[in-house]
């Protein structure tokens, strides 16, 4: 997990007049670099790579501690890719058996793509499995910028009158190039040549030739759950120790469940990590969770007191003012914070309600097997804008790297190709069933079967921070707010505050640009 930064002159873009007027910049990335330093506290490496393209990387180091520097390549001559990548790539030693020894050049997973580049060009990307975003360049002018299908990393781009600028989080840009910051699509690679290209959907095609629309559920369910095992090993994958989100509902208690069983394998013991207010059905659920499994497990409060001071640097760290990520992203605050002292790497288990259908609305509003299946789909291509981008950004703040192993390549394509009546209601209203039944025996029956809760509403953060915005904020200063033709669609009081704070943290972003938005859930 790190941060990156890029600023490519482009030489095939012609200044208009409505271009911004910013120069390059005398030192570069590093200025960017600077504000990205919580994405990666161990190395910083910078390069100007010919005369057009400036590379920075900061690093947070997970696999080959010891030779993984960036940016990689770029010493074998003009046309030699040099590379930034941000996150993992599992499938690196798979890649290794496939390419060349030579094109790699190191033991690091983001070497990966580096392979990639140098044999395939961008047209070879949709090889990589993983978590990633990367900018590339060649002495000779070359360049290329790519993001994962789901977007599981973030990547951002903004284009100037003299070039195109690249970073992890919006505000590692410039004050002058934040109002033409915008999200970088995930599933594509631009270059200056080819413009924008889509390599891959976020929901991959199933390859495997099973049609689950003709077989007992019992299989199907036996699949599921040795395609989520499977991933669990594969996001293990670390040179330091990784650690598991525990949340106290049931995806995050089947990751636990596996990574544990993975561990005690291995003869090591789980860390877990848990967050909420004192008498939160989560945390008593996840504290009951981690007795179960035997995990070294690690708890911390949350008080009303210190949730409101640090809503603040919540919302400029997660670069957003949803109330529904800002109330989710307050309690993993303190959680990453948690977390952090004890490891470098935690598991979560994000995308298995876009999966698996566990928002009630999933079932309200979308009746028909058609419909759910299309807002499933829907809604895990919008998880970069909203749940990816918090647990991505709140993570990275305290140093620490979040992997999801839900979103794994093999496990989406395999529940996005199961029928829509394995994924609908039970007798008694109860969601996910198909997921539950999937794991029987891993957890206890109680837990497994626990009924589904919002974060933000079980860890006890809604009612720490809801009421506060009444008191702040009266209701004709709302009314004023939501009619203005400056404030983009607000839909409460405290969204507005999130809102003022969005606007002081970044005044030159505009909100459109980068807001998100599910439906009601």
């Amino acid at each position: 997990m790190c941060g990156i930064a890029a600023i490519h002159i482009d030489s095939h873009h012609a200044p208009t007049a409505t271009d911004a007027d910013v120069p390059p910049p005398r030192d570069g990335v590093g200025e960017m670099l600077h504000r990205l330093a919580h994405r990666g506290p161990d190395d910083s490496g910078t390069r100007l790579v010919g005369d057009h393209t400036w590379l920075g990387h900061r690093r947070l180091s997970i696999v080959d501690l010891e030779g993984g520097h960036q940016p990689l390549g770029g010493r074998d001559g003009d046309d030699d890719w040099a590379v930034v990548c941000n996150g993992e790539i599992y499938n690196h030693e798979a890649l290794r058996h496939e390419m060349p020894a030579t094109a790699f050049g190191s033991s690091s997973d983001s070497a990966a793509a580096l392979a990639v580049l140098r044999t395939d060009g961008p047209q070879g990307l949709h090889r990589l499995r993983g978590m990633w975003a990367l900018c590339a360049a060649t002495p000779s002018g070359g360049f290329v910028a790519a993001r994962d299908a789901v977007g599981i990393k973030p990547l951002y781009w903004a284009r100037t009158g003299t070039g195109v600028h690249f970073a992890s989080e919006l505000r590692a840009f410039a004050p002058e190039v934040q109002p033409r910051a915008e999200i970088f699509p995930p599933g594509h690679w631009w270059s200056p040549q080819d413009g924008l290209n889509r390599f891959a959907e976020p929901v991959p095609a199933h390859d495997s030739g099973a049609d689950w629309t003709t077989v007992d559920e019992r299989v199907a369910e036996k699949a599921t759950a040795e395609a989520v095992t499977d991933s669990v090993r594969r996001h293990l994958m670390a040179d330091v120790e990784v650690g598991v989100f525990l949340s106290g509902g049931l995806d995050s208690g089947i990751v636990a469940a596996v990574a544990a069983e993975i561990y005690a394998g291995q003869g090591r013991r789980l860390k877990t990590f848990s967050v909420g207010t004192a008498d939160s059905p989560d945390l008593l659920a996840a504290r009951e969770t981690a007795a179960f499994l035997g995990t070294d497990h690690h708890e911390t409060l949350l008080d009303a007191e210190a949730s409101r001071a640090v809503l603040d640097e919540v919302v400029t760290c997660v670069e957003s003012f949803d109330a529904s990520l800002i109330r989710s992203a307050v309690p993993n605050w303190f959680l990453s914070e948690l977390a952090s002292r004890h490891v470098k790497v935690v598991l979560t288990g994000e995308g298995a309600d876009e999966l698996f259908a566990g928002y009630g609305y999933y079932h309200e509003q979308h009746g028909t097997p058609e419909d759910l299946d299309a807002e499933l789909r829907r809604t895990v291509g919008s998880l970069h804008g909203l749940n990816l981008q918090r647990c991505d950004r709140v993570t990275m703040a305290h140093g620490l790297e979040a992997r999801v192993p839900f979103l794994d390549h093999d496990v989406m394509a395999h529940a996005m190709s199961l029928p829509a009546r394995m994924k609908g209601l039970e007798a008694d209203g109860m969601e996910k069933g198909h997921l539950r039944r999937a794991f029987t025996g891993r957890l206890p029956d109680h837990l497994l079967w626990r009924r589904k809760e919002q974060f933000g509403t079980g860890s006890g953060a809604e009612g720490l921070l809801g009421p506060l915005w009444n008191s702040r904020i009266t209701d004709s200063e709302f009314a004023d707010a939501v009619t203005g033709d400056s404030t983009p669609e607000l839909r409460s009081k405290e969204e507005l505050g999130y809102y003022r704070t969005f606007r002081r943290a970044l005044p030159g972003v505009r909100p459109e640009a980068v807001l998100t938005r599910f439906a009601t859930v």
